[in-house]
């Protein structure tokens, strides 16, 4: 004989059932806490990031505001030990030595008379551009991209709109030369007049450069810098298995 099914009387808790006691344990924050866990956990991650990357930064700027001193030391005692020339190469980004090879002459005339840079002062005052042998105006230069800055503050020349400096003495009397007003230095490229600083020009061979205050005797000043020899670059001999090979 099978036992009849028995339904709860009215007033009976459905909590009096098999299992409803344990369910009835599991309150609503139960419910929702698997819910939140997630944005909560992600939150608190993202707080831990920041902290740490605050902690971080904050060691790094302390590390260089206690060594502040000796690291701009540092920077500053490694570009004193740069030669110009060698800060002038950086900045223009300049070939290797060897990479070009190419002979200009220069004339600059200071008070009616050429500056002579055949003198020791001016002598291989560089390694990629220089004067050399005690020639007083062929210019020798041994890479690409050298512009004539290179040279120029090498010898200690500087030409600018309307004077001309040279460092290392040309007169007894002064170092510094510039024009009367509403006149500027006169600069002539191979005959033609340069219109812009000499200085940034890199030379290609053969040219002829002239640097003057006097407005009035150009085209004397362009005959005699013609007279003057540019001697051609020297081959190089490059010897392969079979024969030299001249470059």
């Amino acid at each position: 004989m099978s036992e009849d099914k028995v339904l709860p009387k009215d007033g009976d808790s459905d909590y009096s059932l098999p299992g409803r006691y344990e369910e009835s344990n599991f309150t609503y924050e139960q419910q929702i806490a698997p819910y939140e866990s997630t944005p909560k956990s992600k939150s608190k991650g993202l707080a831990i990031g920041v902290i740490a990357f605050t902690i971080i930064s904050a060691g790094f700027l302390s590390y260089y505001f206690l060594n502040q001193n000796e690291i701009d030391s540092q920077i500053v005692q490694n570009t004193l030990n740069m030669s110009p020339e060698q800060i002038l190469a950086n900045q223009y980004n300049i070939g290797e030595y060897g990479s070009d090879h190419a002979h200009a002459a220069i004339l600059v005339v200071l008070d009616g008379e050429q500056l002579n840079f055949g003198l020791p002062q001016f002598q291989l005052s560089g390694k990629y551009i220089h004067f050399e042998d005690h020639n007083p105006y062929l210019i020798h230069k041994h890479a690409t991209g050298v512009p004539l800055e290179m040279l120029f503050v090498s010898i200690g020349l500087k030409v600018t709109y309307d004077c001309i400096f040279v460092e290392y003495g040309f007169s007894k009397n002064a170092n510094e030369f510039c024009t009367d007003e509403r006149k500027t230095v006169q600069v002539y490229l191979n005959g033609e007049k340069f219109p812009s600083d000499i200085s940034q020009y890199e030379i290609q061979h053969d040219d002829r450069i002239l640097i003057t205050l006097d407005e009035k005797s150009i085209s004397k000043h362009l005959k005699y810098l013609d007279s003057f020899k540019i001697f051609d670059v020297p081959k190089k001999p490059l010897v392969s298995s079979d024969k030299d090979i001249l470059i």
